[in-house]
């Protein structure tokens, strides 16, 4: 009796504590809500010919009440169904224009007309103009603008469906076909009742497939999300504004131009659909069309992906390419391994070709020994750039290749993935008059190369000419020690040839476009002239920290110290990391990051806490090295010795009360947090956002892990901290976001953690944010979380401004 009376007085005091709460969003230090509130830095487009200069500010933050607006969850899609467009979109603040080919010119802004949210800003291909969408409250409308007069307006009669696509085909720089609203498409079909129960079945096949959200459920969300998800292809003359159907109706996921003879590829969903994978696995009908819509040649069918084995690929064709030259070629892979990754054949896949006018069967005209991860044509010759994927060493492989397969392949690169140091970097496009963008080459030999430039020293973006015919790279540029500057891209053809476009930023200086020229790109014009938005972030000292953990490994931390911070102080510390797998010490150890950024905080980013007096180690390194296949057998073991390094590094550098550290992470960073908390005893408290705890509840798979529940139950078990609630007695701030569309980080996830946790004595709480999803994106729900953190670090730890 007195056992009951005390559990019955815990919840009577637990659930007054509740009451107490005000149940309204609060918002974080005034320190903090400063930075949230500042204007955003703007981004930059650069027209195809390279002579104007769109600067895009797009919006902060949206409301708590956007993220409320009615929508349907179908088939993995979130459908803003009154738009026709998905529930998200990045909102456009502001856009203004200036060229490049007179810099001192003023600038013009597009003045953008009140009432709903403008986004998806599209240059045409002559540059003349350039589009954007605009969501209201009962529709998506296609607007045109005009760069000399920076007017918009709308193209009348014209209801987007961006449900499933968003872009356009350019059939000419004065039109294009996009996928739109069907006239005739008539009233949604509406339920008053089910009509009976969803059934699912599987005899005897394998289908391990991953845990995924919002699918289809019964022939009721069929007809719903294929009545609201169905587009018709309608061509639209920009000049004029006249418009028309063209084809019949159907679930379009693209439409693109085919070389230059009028023709276009489609793809669109076909039924029967799957409750076991999202629109993107469906089975897909591929189709050249006329431009006047009419079917000239069906490609054929792109298969469901169910019963796929884990990490493996469908058999037959998948992936279709088409030239976005004159040829008109269009391509496709298929597995030449069942699209099984356990079989060990010489060659996983095979790029096939069909040439005009598209009869008779496609030839063969590459293999590659990993899974084709990419095909980019190149602008000289019939050739591509391909890269594939070996699965089992997580390696990657580029070639140059000849795409009527008569010459030897030409190596470009040959790395680990997780080998930033030996990147080359990423090929330079220019856009072609039918809209479609292709590698660009200069001179006929040499391709142009911009990369991040990761070395022991930081990150140090470089941009390099690369020769065809010796394979020899010739740095052309490379960022400095005291700024970090970025290629953008090196400029072509009249007065502006051979000058470098670059975004050039330091510790003090917001980024800002430059124009580089003269010998060695010596000569510096500045183009922009962005005013800091967040001053007192300046007084924020930030520093790379290299260290290595007792096994030998490399580790790094960013050290972010508070703007009052005084020499010798030991305060509170939160260390925020996300774990990364890598097959050898010596990448996991590579650095990343740059000391000569400009540092802007976004969302809710842990560094914001440094505002409230905390020191912050952002990003330390979380490595987890081994055999692909295995390496989450030592997962506990290595992100403990990781956390001890870094536990130590920071009180070796009395910066950090060793007594008063937090652990944190999100999504697969807060799954490393509970673990933390349930395996040792090195942190005074956890924050874990939108992380998942049970690993049961993802039996095919997670993260890297390739072995199903069935084959390493022992590691499942082990690597879930739902397993050993009963003996995390740290103190653990859960936070999730109600509507979370993450594979495998479910909302219940964390309630159930919670519940164990609470139910065996942990200290926890928990917050669920409406309407939020796997990032935080409501200005509401960011303040929230915010506070929620720093007033979590002064419960469990202290308030670090307080005298002691």
């Amino acid at each position: 009796m007195l056992k009951a009376l005390t559990w019955a007085t815990v919840a009577l005091a637990a659930t007054a504590a509740h009451a107490a709460e005000p149940p309204t969003y609060q918002q974080p230090s005034a320190e903090i809500r400063a930075v949230l509130d500042a204007p955003a830095l703007p981004g930059h487009s650069l027209s195809p010919d390279q002579r104007t200069l769109a600067s895009i500010a797009l919006t902060r933050y949206r409301s708590v009440a956007e993220l409320a607006r009615p929508i349907l969850r179908l088939a993995g899609k979130r459908i803003d169904a009154a738009a026709s467009s998905p529930q998200l979109t990045a909102n456009i603040a502001s856009i203004s224009l200036r060229e490049l080919t007179n810099p001192g010119a003023a600038e013009r802004v597009v003045k953008l007309p009140a009432g709903g949210t403008f986004s998806s800003l599209r240059w045409s291909p002559d540059s003349r103009h350039f589009l954007l969408n605009r969501r209201t409250a009962n529709a998506t409308e296609l607007w045109l603008g005009d760069v000399a007069t920076a007017r918009v307006q709308q193209v009348k009669g014209v209801r987007l469906n961006t449900i499933l696509e968003a872009s356009v085909a350019w059939i000419s720089n004065e039109e294009i076909i996009a996928l739109t609203v069907p006239d005739k498409r008539g009233p949604a079909p509406v339920f008053d009742a089910p009509s009976g129960p969803s059934i699912q079945e599987s005899m005897g096949r394998n289908s391990p497939e991953r845990t995924l959200q919002d699918l289809l459920k019964n022939s009721q969300d069929d007809a719903l999300f294929s009545h609201y998800a169905a587009s018709a292809l309608r061509r639209i003359q920009l000049s004029t504004g006249a418009s028309r159907e063209i084809g019949a109706a159907g679930l379009y996921t693209g439409v693109e131009v085919v070389g230059t003879q009028g023709t276009l590829i489609t793809e669109r969903l076909v039924p029967p659909f799957s409750y076991q994978v999202t629109w993107n696995d469906f089975a897909r009908q591929v189709e050249l069309r006329d431009f006047n819509g009419r079917l000239l040649r069906d490609l054929g069918i792109i298969k469901l992906k169910e019963g796929v084995p884990v990490e493996g690929v469908i058999t037959g064709p998948r992936d279709f390419w088409a030239s976005p030259r004159a040829d008109g070629a269009i391509y496709w892979v298929e597995a030449l391994d069942g699209g099984d990754p356990r079989n060990k054949v010489p060659f996983r896949d095979r790029l096939m070709r069909l040439d005009p006018p598209y009869v008779g069967e496609a030839r063969e005209v590459h293999r590659t020994a990993g899974r084709l991860a990419g095909l980019h044509f190149v602008d000289a010759g019939d050739r591509a750039i391909v890269s594939d994927v070996d699965r089992d060493r997580l390696w990657i492989a580029t070639d140059l290749i000849a795409l009527d397969g008569a010459a030897k392949p030409q190596r470009l690169q040959d790395r680990s993935l997780r080998d930033r140091y030996n990147d080359p970097g990423q090929p330079l496009t220019r856009v072609l008059p039918n809209g479609r963008s292709i590698v660009r080459v200069d001179g006929g030999d040499r391709l142009l190369l911009a990369g991040a430039g990761a070395s022991k020293d930081g990150d140090l973006p470089f941009i390099d000419s690369y020769s065809l015919k010796d394979g020899k790279a010739t740095r052309l540029f490379r960022s400095g020690p005291t700024h970090y500057e970025r290629p953008i891209t090196l400029l072509e053809g009249g007065a502006m040839q051979g000058r470098l476009l670059t975004s050039r930023e330091s510790a003090t200086e917001p980024p800002n476009l430059v124009l580089r020229s003269g010998t060695g790109f010596e000569q510096l014009q500045a183009l922009t002239r962005t005013a800091d938005p967040a001053p007192q972030l300046r007084a924020i000292k930030r520093e790379l920290v290299k260290f290595k953990r007792a096994d030998g490994v490399e580790l790094s931390f960013w050290l972010y110290l508070p703007p009052d911070y005084k020499p010798g102080e030991r305060r509170p510390t939160l260390v925020w990391a996300y774990p990364l797998e890598f097959t050898d010490a010596s990448t996991a150890g590579q650095v990343s990051g740059s000391g000569s950024r400009f540092v802007t905080l976004a969302g809710a980013s842990p560094v914001m806490l440094a505002l409230d007096g905390y020191v912050v180690l952002m990003d330390a390194t979380m490595p987890v090295v081994g055999d692909p296949k295995t390496v989450n057998d030592s997962f506990v073991e290595q992100i403990t010795a990781n956390a001890r390094a870094i536990i130590d590094k920071a009180a070796e550098l009395g910066v950090s009360d060793p007594q008063q550290m937090v652990v944190a992470g999100h999504s697969y960073g807060a799954f490393m947090t509970a673990n933390l908390l349930a395996h040792t005893d090195l942190f005074k408290a956890g924050i874990a956002r939108s992380g998942a705890y049970n690993r049961t509840l993802t039996p095919f798979g997670f993260q890297s892990e390739r072995r199903t529940y069935w084959d390493a139950q022992d590691v499942y078990l082990k690597l879930s901290p739902f397993n050993y609630a009963d003996k995390l007695k740290e103190p653990l701030l859960l936070i999730h976001g109600e509507s979370d569309d993450n594979p495998g980080t479910f909302p219940i996830q964390s309630a159930r953690f919670y519940q164990a946790l609470a139910g065996t004595g942990g200290q926890v709480r928990y917050v669920v944010l409406p309407h939020e999803s796997h990032g935080y994106s409501a200005r509401e729900s960011v303040g929230h979380t915010l506070w929620e953190m720093s007033t979590w670090m002064k419960r469990q730890t202290r308030d670090p401004r307080a005298p002691r």
